[in-house]
This record gives structure tokens, C-alpha cells and sequence, in this order.
């Protein structure tokens, strides 16, 4: 039958009316399967609003990681230190900064560092050192012929330049250039580069460009999946500059502050969270809710962000220090999916209601005399604003007026910002290839804790690697499983089998949905093994059973017709945004698209495990591509799946994922989803196989599948058969299949390989 043939009569098989329901031939002991439309579709929408009330729940459920002391600003300072590492750790905030004694004066022998002067300051292009070989990069503004009255970060937003921002070139308008307005004040300022939001599509070195995303997402892939965020690198740039005033400081007590807009203040208030040397921080064009965070830019989403922390817990980690939120319009951004993740900006929301829960927390407790709103939609940084700034929480007196529109003089030589955009973009670029190349170091001292003296101890110890998996890398929901509910309807039927859809409840809105393929030959009473068919991206159940699709090749039916009772669900990756839109949404609560899908999965295995005709101890997971994927990270949880083959997707997986030289990388694709927190630092595709070891674990691999390279292939897969064989003596146990083909189902080796360890014989 031809596949578009066999998409019809799944199609119009999925429909039915609750009027014919009762004449559906159903499987023994379910209900009538009776839905119109797109099951699929269905299934997504369903997952949507079940995250979407995630998220909004999220607000109340804050409160339990907070153990605020109220009784002193000391007290209150110690209480909420757990909470400051902890948002370290999630921005990424790990690698030490580097000391340095001062900036360094960016100049040759026949160009000055001297940029340009205002009045009472003169601007200096400079460099300071912040972590690695990674160095912050900007202007330094400094006052002439008096000592400064304080320090100063002036923070623009991503795609504003320093020069902009002092008025040396033009795009802002002079009443809202801070940075010169807080130098004319008398402030010594810095002025960090951003990475820029510009737009470019992304390939490897010599090839044409494939995705097109922003400078911030491209930083943004490699580094979230080694632990590292954007975020954190620019913070740190910021921290260093702190580090330089307080040494500068010396005895004296230093006055420091941070003022940012747009991008410039979500930096501005995380490195105020951060660092309690700060002592006053200016936020313009930001600050607000951030339940909807997941649509906003990629470079934006920090895992697990809303568990613990919105903008109002951010804020009261200033107390008792000096916090003034301007209500202005933000940066308007309208980014394209054209391979990178589609996002909207625009004016904050939600920053009058978050003031309010600021002021009924730390009113009572006198933490917030410093703190000010002030409501300015239509001028940012206006003269009132930064005066207050100045006065009230930097403490210090201002030499001039602020306000006026005061000339700043270019000097004969200027910065390129181009090409100072890309020295930043490459040392970040730099950075995150060298945390992948230390990577395989960092996860085997991880994994020292595993006990491989005899198989028994290993399954033992590998139980709080699993427990990390599941909640810290995977992200588990505290739900109990619903009630099956199970519903199906006979669709298909061959000589050799018939075929179920099947539907079982797993939470609220949340389904799995599947079919069940049932030998005929299936005798009463007999207890028979069964494999589940897991179909890849865009996929569906149809595809893995019907119209020999080239990927497939019918792989789930050709089984049951050797015995098998095979189950080939849906999983959730299918209609593109929709669904990557879901990892984004999962991602803000510390989740992911597997989140979901384990549970799923288990309400699966649950069921087929209550069926009078499967044997409980003979379930087997057999999965392609995305499905591969699943076969990685599903039956290492799902500890009831006896055997797990992933096909066409085992991996170097990390460095699939972060490398930025590697033709196969998904740095140059349009599957922005993909990336998982940290996994360089804990589990790698060999790490996964250990949570499913010591079960049967095998890869099926083609010569010229495009999605790796057979080396990087080997070379993960060399890590598991070591520790089959040559730590736990079970090398039996694991196999892998070598084929000249592509991305597709071999079904050889596989199928001896199910044969062999579900006990079924061969036809």
C-alpha cells in the first residue's frame, strides 16, 4: 500500500462518532475508542495545556525552595545562599574568573586607545580578562582631573554598542545614553559588548549555511549542553568588572553598581542575584513576569528557571541593597523559525503585579527601603531616574545635572564593533569546544561511583545515577499515573495479525496512544514477548507497520509475523514547532520532552504488562532515529523494558551536539529542541547505556547514515562493550551492527538479537 494511501486509512479509521461507538470491535478488556480528527494532533495539544498549567503553577510552588530569615539583613543573607548557588548553577556560572589589576587599553603602535572625551570624562577602548581565554570587551569612561563618586557597569541591550551608548555613534537617543549620562555624573563606567542578536545561517568551516539563528542562540546550543549559558558567560564578564573595583577599592569601601537595559537588565538583575558586591542595580526595559519565557529568545532559557525563581524572587535577593526597576518599553524583537527557535519581544508585562509581591514580602520586614519603582513607558533612563540612582542607592553626589543633551567628541581613530563582535563570538566559540574537549574527562569522574565487582553491586550503585537522570537531566513530574482508561478499536487486519489502536490515560490531558499489533496464531492462555516499535521524528505509529516506508520497512509487523505481539506508540516529536515549542515550555519548570514521554511510556508498559497474553518479563524497546533517541534515554528509566536497541542514533552524542566543526552537528540544523542541560558533564550516549546495563543493549548501525560518523560511533560504543565484557563479564549481553546502508531499519542482526534474549524462536 503506498504510504500516502496508508496515512488515508489511519486518517479516516481515527474517526468515528460516539453514535457508532458500541459497534467497534475492541480489544478484550477496553472500552471503545470513538475520536475524531488527528489523535496526534490531539496528543500534543493535550501535553500544551498540561505544561502550560505547569508553568502557571509554578508561581505558588516557588515558595517551598525558600527558607527566608527575616531578622536581620545578615540573617536574610545567609537564608537564601542555598538559592545563590543554585541560580549560579543553572546560569552556568561555573568557571573560575581570572584576576587581573587592571583593564587592558586596546591600542597598536599607530592607534591610540583614546577614543573619545565628554565633558569631565574621557572613553578608552579596553579588555579585561573574565575566565578561560575569554575576555570581556567595551569602553571604559573615565573622569578627568577628580576621583569617581562610584563604579559603574553600564549594560546595553544585545543589540545596542557601546558607542551607542556614550554617543559616539548613533541608535540611541541622547537622553537615554546612560552610560555618558553616569560618566558626566561623575561615575567611573564600563561598558561591556554583548552578543549580538544578529541573524546568520550557520554551517560548517567551507560549506553554505543551513539554520538561520541569532549570535546569542548560536553561543547559546553549545554551551547549554555543556552546563554553561550565555547568560553566565556575560555575567561573568560583568563580575569581573566588579572584582577590578573592589581590588581597586583597596581599604575603602567601594561603591559598585550595574545599570542595564533590555538584555543589558536581565544581566544587570542575575549578576546582582549573583554577587551581593553589588551594591545598586538600575533595571530598564525588563523586568516582569516570566511565565511566558519560553517564548522569548533561545538564548533565554535557563533549565528549571521557574521552579525556583521569577523576576520578583530575583529581585528580593538584592535586599537590603539598592534595586530601582524602571517600567519602560523594552527591546521589540520578532525572531523567524528558520532553523533557530522563533521568538517574540516586546514591552514587559506583569511588572506592576510583580512590584506588588516584592513590596507584600519585604515591606514588614524593612528589606526594601532601597528599593524603587519608577514608571517612565515612554523615556528610558530619564533624568529623574538616574539622579535617584545616583543619590539614593549608589550613595553618592552627582557633579552635574542629568539630562541634558551634552556633546561627546570623537577622537581620529575608532573601535570596529564588526569586528570586535566577532573576536567575542569566537572566544566564546572557542570555550565551549574546549569544555567538549575535556568533557569525556569531566563525565568519567562522574561515573567513578559505579561498582562494577559483580553485576549485583553494579545494579546497586547505578540506582542514584538512574535517580539523577530522572530528575535532574530528564525532569520528572510528582503525578501519579491515572487510571488506564484503556479504549481501542480494531483498524487493520492481515492473514498473520490484527491491529489496535489503543489509548490509555496517563495525567491530566495527558494520553499515550499507540498500536497494538496481535499475532493470529496467538494461542489462549499463551504468554507471548513483545517489542515496542518506536517510529522517528515527524513520525507515526502507521509508519513503522504500513506502506514499507524506506526507513521502517514495516519492521513492527514483520516481527509480529515472527511472533511477536509488537506495540508501536506515538511518541510526542511531530508538527515541528508545536512540538519543539513543548521543550521550550518543559524546559522553564527544569523539564523535557521526555518528561512527558517517559511516563507515557510506562503507563504502556504498565498495561501491556496486565494483558493475560504478555509475558511481564519479556517487553523489549526497538527504536529508530528520534525513536533511537527514545531508545537511549526511555528504558533507562523505564526499568521494565527488558532490552533496548537504538538504531540509527547512537552517538558521540554530546559532541553531536555542541561541536561547532563536525559536518553531523546539530549546531547547523533546524532542531533547536534538541539540546539537554549539562549532558557534557554527566551522560553521554555511553553513560545512558550504563543505566540500561545490565539488560541487553544493542546498536544498529549503516556505513553511510548521515545522522554520524562510524568512528564516533565506535568510539561511544567501545565505552559500553568495556563495560559489558570487561567489567561485569556479561559481554553477551551487548551487541553492535555494522550494515552498508543509510539512516534505516537492517532487521538482522536486530531481530536474532530479540530472538536471542526474548526467548522466542526463530521462524
Amino acid at each position: 500500500m503506498p504510504r500516502s494511501l496508508a496515512l488515508f486509512v489511519v486518517l479516516t479509521l481515527s474517526v468515528s462518532t460516539p453514535a457508532i461507538a458500541q459497534s467497534i470491535d475492541t480489544y478484550p478488556g477496553t472500552k471503545p475508542l470513538a475520536v475524531e480528527g488527528d489523535i496526534a494532533s490531539e496528543m500534543i495539544d493535550g501535553v500544551d495545556r498540561f505544561l502550560l498549567r505547569e508553568i502557571e503553577q509554578s508561581v505558588e510552588q516557588r515558595e517551598k525552595h525558600w527558607k527566608r530569615d527575616f531578622s536581620s539583613p545578615e540573617a536574610y543573607n545567609v537564608s537564601i545562599e542555598p538559592n545563590r548557588k543554585h541560580l549560579a548553577h543553572i546560569l552556568g556560572v561555573r568557571d573560575e574568573r581570572i584576576p587581573f589589576d587592571a583593564p587592558e587599553l586596546i591600542a597598536t603602535t599607530d592607534t591610540p586607545a583614546l577614543v573619545g572625551k565628554g565633558n569631565g570624562f574621557e572613553i578608552f577602548a579596553v579588555r579585561w580578562p573574565a575566565f578561560g581565554n575569554v575576555h570581556g570587551e567595551g569602553l571604559l569612561l573615565v573622569p578627568t582631573n577628580f576621583k569617581p563618586i562610584a563604579d559603574v557597569v553600564a549594560i546595553p541591550d544585545a543589540d545596542q554598542t557601546p558607542e551607542q551608548l556614550v554617543g559616539l555613534a548613533e541608535g540611541v537617543a541622547a537622553e537615554s545614553q546612560f552610560a555618558r549620562l553616569l560618566a558626566e555624573s561623575g561615575c567611573r563606567v564600563i561598558v561591556p559588548t554583548l552578543i549580538s542578536r544578529e541573524m546568520k545561517r550557520r554551517a560548517p568551516p567551507g560549506q553554505p549555511g543551513r539554520a538561520n539563528m541569532t549570535n546569542r542562540e548560536y553561543i547559546y546550543r553549545s554551551a547549554f549542553e555543556m552546563g554553561r549559558h550565555l547568560i553566565g558567560y556575560e555575567v561573568q564578564k560583568v563580575l569581573a568588572c566588579v572584582d577590578w573595583f573592589e581590588k581597586e577599592a583597596g581599604d575603602t569601601v567601594p561603591k559598585i553598581g550595574v545599570v542595564g537595559y533590555g538584555e543589558g537588565g536581565m544581566l544587570a538583575l542575575y549578576a546582582a542575584a549573583v554577587d551581593t558586591r553589588i551594591d545598586a542595580t538600575y533595571v530598564s526595559g525588563y523586568f516582569g513576569s516570566r511565565q511566558k519565557i519560553w517564548n522569548e529568545p533561545l538564548s533565554r532559557n535557563v533549565f528549571g528557571l521557574l521552579r525556583e525563581f521569577g523576576d520578583f524572587e530575583l529581585a528580593t535577593m538584592l535586599a537590603p541593597r539598592a534595586l530601582l526597576i524602571e517600567n519602560s518599553r523594552g527591546p521589540a524583537i520578532t525572531l523567524p523559525s528558520e532553523g533557530g527557535g522563533p521568538a517574540e519581544l516586546g514591552d514587559p508585562v506583569g511588572v506592576e503585579a510583580e512590584w506588588e509581591r516584592i513590596r507584600s514580602l519585604l515591606d514588614a520586614s524593612e528589606l526594601n527601603s532601597r528599593f524603587h519603582l519608577s514608571n517612565s513607558p515612554t523615556h528610558r533612563f530619564a533624568g529623574h531616574a538616574l539622579e535617584l540612582f545616583v543619590l539614593t542607592s549608589l550613595r553618592a553626589r552627582s557633579r552635574s545635572a542629568f539630562g541634558d543633551d551634552k556633546s561627546v567628541h570623537q577622537t581620529e581613530h575608532q573601535v570596529d564593533a564588526t569586528v570586535r563582535q566577532q573576536r567575542q563570538l569566537d572566544e566564546l566559540d572557542r570555550h565551549n569546544q574546549w569544555l567538549l574537549s575535556e568533557s569525556p574527562f569531566v563525565r568519567k569522574e562522574y561515573m567513578k561511583n559505579l561498582d562494577t565487582s559483580s553485576v549485583q553491586a553494579y545494579e546497586k550503585s547505578v540506582e542514584a545515577y538512574r535517580d539523577t537522570f530522572r530528575n535532574e537531566t530528564i525532569g520528572h513530574f510528582d503525578h501519579d499515573l491515572l487510571p488506564f482508561n484503556a479504549r481501542s478499536r480494531k483498524s487493520w487486519e492481515t492473514e498473520k495479525w490484527t491491529g489496535y489502536e489503543v489509548m490509555l490515560d496517563v495525567f491530566p490531558d495527558v494520553f499515550a496512544y499507540g498500536v497494538l499489533l496481535v499475532p493470529k496464531d496467538l494461542k489462549e492462555g499463551e504468554k507471548r514477548p513483545v517489542v515496542v516499535c518506536q517510529h522517528g521524528l515527524e513520525g507515526r505509529p502507521t509508519d513503522v507497520f504500513l506502506g514499507d516506508h524506506g526507513a521502517y520497512h514495516d519492521f513492527a509487523a514483520k516481527l509480529c509475523e515472527r511472533g511477536f505481539i509488537t506495540f508501536a506508540p506515538q511518541n510526542i516529536y511531530i508538527f515541528k514547532d508545536r512540538f519543539r515549542t513543548l521543550q521550550r515550555k518543559a524546559n522553564s519548570v527544569g523539564k523535557t520532552l521526555f518528561s512527558v514521554m517517559v511516563p507515557q511510556h510506562q503507563q504502556i508498559v504498565n498495561w501491556l504488562k496486565a494483558q493475560p497474553n504478555v509475558d511481564p518479563d519479556r517487553i523489549a524497546f526497538y527504536g529508530l532515529s528520534y525513536g533511537g533517541k527514545s531508545a537511549m534515554r526511555i528504558p533507562a528509566l523505564v526499568t521494565d523494558y527488558c532490552l533496548s536497541i537504538c538504531s540509527a542514533d547512537f552517538n558521540e552524542w554530546v559532541l553531536k551536539n555542541a561541536s561547532t566543526r563536525h559536518n553531523f552537528s546539530y549546531m547547523w540544523t533546524g532542531e533547536y529542541e534538541i539540546f539537554e542541560f549539562d549532558l557534557g558533564s554527566t551522560f553521554n550516549y555511553a553513560e545512558m547505556a550504563a543505566l540500561i546495563c545490565p539488560r541487553p543493549f544493542m546498536v544498529e548501525r549503516g556505513h553511510f547514515d548521515g545522522v554520524g560518523e562510524d568512528e564516533w560511533v565506535a568510539y561511544e560504543y567501545a565505552k559500553i562493550r568495556h563495560l559489558y565484557q570487561a567489567k561485569l563479564g556479561i559481554g553477551d549481553r551487548t551487541e553492535i551492527e555494522w550494515f552498508v546502508g543509510p539512516h534505516t531499519i537492517n532487521g538482522k542482526g536486530t531481530f536474532d538479537f530479540l530472538h536471542k534474549h526474548l526467548d522466542w524462536p526463530k521462524p
